[in-house]
């Protein structure tokens, strides 16, 4: 879901044009809700996690 789907309880206008201060403090959390992290660091971290995993088991191996 994206805040382009959303209408605020408050102003009743889409939560993306953020015209009262309850759409842009919500607009802002769902654009910045991972904690700082994105999909793209996400999905990096996990190919790094995997090659990690192959390069120990590779090592182990031998």
């Amino acid at each position: 879901m994206s805040c382009e789907d959303l209408v605020c309880a408050r102003c009743a206008h889409p939560v993306a044009e953020g015209r009262c201060a309850q759409c842009r403090a919500y607009r802002d959390r769902m654009h910045h809700g991972f904690g700082g992290l994105t999909p793209a660091t996400v999905a990096l971290l996990l190919i790094v996690l995997f090659f990690l995993t192959v390069a120990l088991r590779h090592l182990a191996g031998l």
